[in-house]
């Protein structure tokens, strides 16, 4: 048989194969996370017809000689280029900006995929739509240790954070210096107790001379302690602090003592009731930061991010899900914003890497590819069809 007849088969094989890739990238143009797929071509072993050989005397060296045996596709490979941006508004909607994957499990298998579309099932885990369980690491009392392993990250709205007993108090600003001798000025704050019972702490500040007695009572009993005016309108001791019988220090530091002016206030105080989750929002290092009924913001979770050392060696599983290869290297995990990984975007999907300009341009190079070995075999039938002609 005519060695061009093989080679219009092998040619039509692989151009076959790129009508498959490309019709496979048209196919996911709107499919958010998709990376684009190419083929490489590659010759096949030559026959060899005449060897080489090397000049001697008189006579020159002549090249080798050989025929070629066909194409065949050498590899298809990954596109892993950053796709446009589309913004959802929903929280839970993701979109890395940079090289990381998401890492999901689902029935045990570790998958990976760059598509953010996340939404929470009946048991509060987020998920990706075909069940992937997004993981990460979930904060105890928000505290987070990202040092260990990763696990699903849940979102339950009957989550709580515990009630904190209030052990410091922080009051600032003036106390006229010419004000009214024995005329209190009165401040209350409500602290709260280790089961989150509130009560009202009393600071009271009078006038006496040059000095100012801040009184303290949180239906404990009753503490004092004296303040000194200088006549720079400081207060001394400068670091004062006042402890109140229910185990809390009250920080009078930042005092001070000017005529004219009373601007006396509570700025903080670190006690909170118990507190039921709100809302929560994905700041752009993946962290998820919970808001809660007694209006303390705490850290719930922070996602896991992968990379690898050849993300083009990953395998497809489906999905727009992957998994590690041999040849991909193994999983690196970290945070968004960590080196090589990227930053996150909430409220926003990562679209297809498809161009379509380019994919319409390969579907015609495949198409007359494929017509160019088509009559390589139809030239080759006839020649066949002439020899058999010799004979009549």
């Amino acid at each position: 048989m005519l060695r061009s007849l093989y080679s219009g088969i092998f040619g039509l094989r692989a151009h076959q194969t790129m009508l498959d890739v490309t019709g496979n990238n048209i196919a996911n143009v709107n499919t958010a996370g998709f990376k684009a797929s190419s083929t490489q071509f590659q010759d096949t072993l030559s026959q060899m017809t005449q060897g080489a050989s090397a000049p001697q005397g008189e006579t020159g060296g002549s090249n080798p000689a050989q025929i070629g045996l066909g194409v065949r596709v050498a590899g298809v490979s990954t596109n892993f280029a950053q796709g446009s941006s589309q913004s959802t508004g929903r929280a839970t909607d993701m979109m890395i900006s940079g090289d990381g994957f998401f890492v999901t499990s689902k029935g045990g298998q570790q998958l990976f995929t760059r598509a953010g579309a996340f939404s929470p099932d009946a048991a509060g885990q987020l998920v990706s739509p075909d069940g992937g369980i997004l993981q990460g690491w979930s904060a105890v009392n928000g505290v987070l240790n990202t040092g260990g392993p990763v696990s699903g990250i849940t979102l339950n709205a009957n989550n709580l954070v515990p009630a904190k007993a209030t052990n410091s108090v922080t009051v600032d600003g003036n106390l006229p210096s010419d004000g009214t001798v024995g005329a209190p000025l009165e401040r209350v704050v409500k602290v709260y107790d280790g089961a989150g019972a509130v009560r009202d702490l009393t600071l009271t500040f009078t006038r006496t001379g040059n000095d100012w007695t801040v009184t303290g009572n949180d239906g404990s009993g009753a503490t004092t302690t004296t303040l000194t005016q200088d006549a720079s309108g400081n207060l001394t001791p400068a670091n004062a602090t006042l402890a109140v019988g229910g185990g809390i220090t009250v920080n009078l530091g930042g005092i001070s003592a000017f005529a004219g002016m009373t601007s006396l206030a509570v700025s903080g105080q670190n006690g909170s009731a118990a507190g039921k989750l709100e809302s929560y929002t994905i700041g752009n290092d993946g962290s998820v930061i919970g808001s809660f009924s007694n209006g303390v913001k705490q850290v719930l979770a922070k996602i896991a991010l992968a990379n690898f050392t050849n993300p083009s060696g990953l395998e497809k599983a489906g999905g727009s899900s992957y998994v590690a290869t041999a040849n991909s290297g193994g999983v690196q995990l970290g945070g968004a914003g960590d080196a090589g990984i990227g930053s996150l975007a909430a409220g926003s999907l990562e679209m297809s890497n498809v161009d379509l300009s380019q994919e319409f341009t390969n579907l015609i190079v495949a198409q007359r590819g494929f017509q160019a070995n088509a009559r390589i075999i139809t030239t080759s039938d006839e020649v066949l069809q002439e020899l058999g002609n010799l004979k009549r």
